[in-house]
């Protein structure tokens, strides 16, 4: 498919040459420029698309701005290593309709998972996840989705898709591809709860602001165990990202977000990420999207260090636990990696399973499960993925 009926090009881009400019982001991303021909992205790793798109926004008009100014920031910035393969193909062109811009998104996204690449989307509403999670379903792959937010989005099941509710309609799909959904942040006083009952009986994982941020390591094997990510730039306080017409007084620091996007990119599972929400019409100074930009540039560096890793295969390169609970039948089987001394959790898988549910047997996990079933105490997000897959 030809990309580039379905983009526009960036413009107003200063150039990148130079003794100092030429060392800057800007110059080593390859970029649809105005004038010039679509990039080749044969050996691009990474691909930036913006979305100019808030047609179902609530409350947040003006997020469409953010692209190119997100972009602004971005480029300016150092890289710490040199072997980067981003290429930037500009942004979607805005359909008639916002079902045509979701179209085009899911398109673009498609053709770039078929060839490895990571779209990383920036700007827009959140409602674009849904979209994000299309291109996952045209390719008939069932996935994990992680979003970074206050909320749940749950909503009401309206005809329309919008930013607060596009997680109903994802579950509504038929035939449907969403294995687990994982929600990031959220915060008490925001979400109803019989929403929060709702996701317990999916089985789906909740953490609670608070509980992320007395230790953010333990956010590691949730973001490794996602396919998507989706951040809602208003899971960032207000004093750190005030572009967002809904910012609270509450939710992330500016560092832990950038934390965050650096376990992104590290995980080898995961294949897109997008940031959305910002509001220039809100930001002081550009302080939002210069955030936005450190985002994208800790997920980048990331996944300049990842290193492909799977119990799965060459199990000389992991430590291997039998831990026995209480009360349960079978051993829980841990996996410690030696070279990352990452964890990973496995679930029996019984030998007539689908090839596309094999992965979904082998969970991340930190050392603190593995802790927990020597305390004879079977860790929640084992169990969940259990309930789910027996």
């Amino acid at each position: 498919m030809e990309l580039s009926v379905y983009l526009n090009p960036v413009e107003g881009l200063p150039e990148y040459e130079g003794p100092v400019r030429g060392r800057l982001l800007g110059a080593y991303i390859k970029r649809y420029m105005t004038n010039d021909a679509f990039p080749d992205l044969s050996d691009s790793k990474i691909a930036i698309v913006g979305v100019e798109e808030d047609r179902q926004s609530l409350n947040n008009k003006g997020a469409a701005k953010a692209p190119d100014r997100i972009r602004q920031h971005l480029y300016e910035l150092y890289p710490e290593r040199a072997s980067i393969q981003v290429a930037d193909i500009g942004n979607i062109i805005q359909g008639n309709t916002v079902v045509d811009t979701y179209f085009a998104l899911s398109s673009v996204m498609t053709t770039l998972l078929e060839n490895n690449i990571i779209p990383v989307v920036i700007g827009g509403t959140q409602d674009l996840t849904y979209s994000m999670y299309q291109a996952y379903a045209t390719m008939k792959k069932i996935i994990n989705i992680a979003a970074v937010d206050s909320r749940f989005d749950l909503g009401e099941l309206e005809k329309e898709i919008t930013p607060t509710s596009y997680l109903s309609h994802i579950i509504k799909e038929k035939p449907n591809y969403l294995f687990n959904f994982t929600n990031l942040g959220y915060q008490t006083y925001f979400v109803d709860q019989t929403a929060i009952k709702t996701m317990s009986k999916l089985f789906f994982d909740t953490y609670r602001l608070g509980s992320v941020r007395s230790d953010i390591y333990e956010a590691e094997p949730i973001i490794r165990n996602a396919h998507l990510l989706s951040f809602d730039i208003s899971a960032i306080r207000q004093s750190d990202a005030p572009a967002n017409a809904n910012a609270t007084p509450n939710g992330f620091y500016g560092e832990e977000a950038c934390q965050i996007l650096r376990y992104a990119g590290l995980s080898d599972r995961l294949s897109s990420l997008g940031i959305f929400e910002v509001n220039p019409d809100y930001d002081n100074h550009g302080q939002t999207a210069h955030l936005a930009a450190q985002m994208i540039w800790y997920f980048i560096d990331g996944f300049l260090c990842r290193t492909p890793e799977s119990p799965f295969e060459r199990h000389e390169k992991f430590i291997k636990y039998h831990v026995q609970v209480e009360d349960h039948k079978e051993n829980i089987t841990f996996y410690r990696s030696k070279k990352s001394e990452r964890w990973w959790m496995e679930i029996k898988a019984p030998d007539n399973i689908k090839p596309q549910y094999r992965h979904h047997y082998m969970i991340p996990c930190s050392e603190a499960d593995y802790q927990a079933a020597c305390n004879n105490d079977i860790p929640d997000r084992w169990w969940k993925a259990y309930q789910k897959l027996m």
